[in-house]
Formats: C-alpha cells, structure tokens, sequence
C-alpha cells in the first residue's frame, strides 16, 4: 500500500532569516504550539498546497504538509487501486511507547487510553467497531484537528480583538519584520523567498475571503490555513501545488519535475538505509523506486500522454474525486487488525495491534491519547 506522502513544497529559508523573523513581529505558527504536521488525512495529501509566511515561517509546513501528505499518498493510492498504509510520524510510540515532547506513556499506558478511545468509537455500543464508524471518527478526528490548529493561533493574528482577521492584521503580523526591515534580508534567495511569498498568501486569502472584504470570519480563516478542506479553495491548492514543483517554469510538471518530488516524500517515510538516493547528474542506473514512479506518471498521472502534466491532470493526481480518505484509513485499519475476519473489530484485536492504531488518524497520530475524555 502506497505511504502518505511528506511535507513538501518550497525549502525553508536560511537560520539567518528565520532569526531575524523571530526577533521581529511574527506570531507563533501553529508548529510553535506544538501541532503536528498531519497527515493526513487529507493525508492525507498528498498534495501540495504551499503558501506564504507559512512556508518560511513554519507555519505553512503545517499548511502544507496537511494538502500534500495527504493528497499525493491518496492519489497514489487509488490509482493503484490501493489503500495508504499508516505512516509512522515523528513522536509516535515504538516498542518502548508513546513518546512525545510532554509526555511518554508505557505500552500498557498506551494501551489503556486507546481502549478509552475505542469505546467512543463505538458509537452503538454493540462491542464491536465497524468500518463505517471508524470512518465516521476518523473524519471528526480530522474536523477537530482542523478547528483546534485555527483556534489555537487565532488570537496571534487578531491583533484588534474584533474576532475577524483582516489582511491587513496578518500581513503585518506575519511579514512586518520583513516590510520593515527589507535590508536584514538582502540575501538574494531570503529576499527572493520573501517576495513571492507575500503576493501567494494574499492570492489565497482573497480566495479564502468569500465575501470580498479583506477581513476573514473563522471560517474564511480556517479555508486559508487549510484549504485543502473547503471546495471552493481547490484551484488554489491545485495552482500552488503546480507553482512548487514545476521548477522550470513551463507552467507544467514534467516527468522529471514529478520524480524529484516523489523523492522527496519516499526520503522522509523511509530511513536512509532504505531509501535510494537518485541524482540526475548520476550516470549510474536508476533504483527501482524511480522507474516504479516513472512507470506511475506514464500509465496513471499523464492523461493525455503528452510527457507533461497540466493542471487538470495535477488536479486528477492530488484531489481524486473518488476517493474518500478516512475510508480508506479505515478499511485498512479492520483489514490490518481484524484476526477472525468477520469484519469488524473487537477491542481485544484493536488493542493487540495497538501500534497501529496509536501511528494512525483515528488517535490523530498518538496526541489523543494524551488527551482528557472531554477533548475528544
């Protein structure tokens, strides 16, 4: 099965101009309060969404990661006829248990506070959990994620306190340092970074801000830190996911273009030890992934067999239309862990495949085993 693919997108700048961010009047990213690059859920995406502040800041990795990671192992995904594979994310439990930057649970710990969590997946009560109500948790599971990240920065940005946050507010907070300092950022790929990004987030707020007035309701603010999530936001995760990888600039991902990015994601979902470096200075042959992913682009990603992918065939690639995400997670859930196959699951077989359960989004990567009953 076909792994959720990574944060991608545009590199982070230098240390240098990350310093001098903070020194100066950017706001916590949502990373800063401890959020999770998801997955996805949408990672799902395995798309790539891109965009502003975010990407250099690091709250756009967070952004980001969300579209691509999910969007790119889901198309993977169904091309194939697949369902994705749990990653494991960084922070998630391994033989020893959960472990993250606040807590660390033993498996018996971890095992305990699942079997909570499973009891609210059973939404009948019947003993047993089905396909469908782990579908039905797993997209709660992504809803509140979604809501929660908008909550928890909101005050960063709404700076007057009148529960909107206008361009103007998030510009300010988020590139004043920069607008007002140009000369700490002359360094020709800092600057150059800095330019393009601004004019990208103002592009997807006013796409974000539905009724045309600069000033965006929490839902307005919520498309446009995770656009991925909103209909009318597609096109722009569709032309900022273009707009990252077509290095050339053709206004096209061609076939090389495709590979570098799905490198990319097999790097950071494997160890170094398995993954195979590719290099197209390189004269050697090229590793098995490579011409798996070739094979991928000609036969599933280039409709119209041109060499090349436009913008329809990138939509095709990163937003399936007919495929459901936390349908898929949850098949492969039961399907992973259901020992009798009657399926559907006990809290015993749950419980027995723990780990996977824990490095999955019905658990929201581990962090609601952290949680109170009353947060989740």
């Amino acid at each position: 099965a076909a792994t959720a693919a990574a944060a991608l997108g545009p590199p982070l700048p230098s240390r240098r101009s990350r310093r001098s961010l903070q020194r100066g009047s950017r706001p916590p990213s949502p990373r800063d309060h401890g959020a999770r690059p998801p997955t996805g859920a949408r990672p799902g995406a395995a798309a790539v969404s891109g965009a502003g502040a975010a990407d250099f800041a690091a709250k756009a990795p967070v952004r980001k990661e969300r579209v691509f990671e999910t969007r790119l192992g889901a198309g993977r995904a169904a091309a194939r006829g697949q369902t994705r594979a749990s990653s494991r994310p960084r922070g998630l439990p391994g033989q020893g248990g959960f472990q993250n930057l606040s807590i660390r649970l033993t498996p018996d710990e971890s095992k305990e506070r699942l079997g909570k969590i499973v009891d609210r997946i059973d939404s009948d009560g019947d003993g047993f959990v089905t396909t469908e109500e782990l579908k039905v948790w797993i997209k709660r599971v992504q809803k509140r994620y979604i809501y929660d990240n908008v909550a928890k920065v909101w005050k960063d940005y709404d700076r007057d306190k009148d529960d909107r946050i206008s361009w103007e507010e998030y510009k300010q907070a988020t590139y004043g340092y920069y607008l007002g300092n140009p000369a700490e950022f002359s360094d020709t790929s800092d600057h150059h970074t800095f330019k393009k990004m601004l004019p990208r987030d103002e592009r997807r707020f006013k796409a974000a801000d539905l009724d045309g007035d600069l000033t965006a309701t929490r839902e307005e603010f919520t498309a446009f830190l995770h656009p991925e999530e909103f209909e009318h936001m597609k096109e722009i995760v569709v032309l900022e996911t273009l707009e990252d990888i077509d290095k050339n600039g053709d206004g096209f991902v061609d076939q090389d273009e495709y590979i570098e990015i799905t490198q990319r994601a097999f790097l950071s979902n494997k160890t170094s030890c398995q993954a195979d470096m590719f290099s197209h200075e390189e004269n050697g042959p090229e590793p098995d992934w490579v011409l798996s992913e070739r094979e991928q682009f000609d036969e599933f990603r280039d409709l119209n067999k041109d060499g090349k992918l436009d913008k329809d065939e990138i939509r095709h690639w990163i937003l399936p239309q007919d495929y459901d995400h936390a349908q898929a997670e949850a098949r492969h859930l039961v399907y992973e862990s259901d020992k009798n196959k009657d399926e559907k699951l006990t809290k015993e077989e749950i419980l027995e495949n723990w780990n996977m359960f824990v490095g999955s989004q019905a658990t929201n990567y581990g962090e609601d085993l952290t949680k109170n009953h009353d947060e989740l």
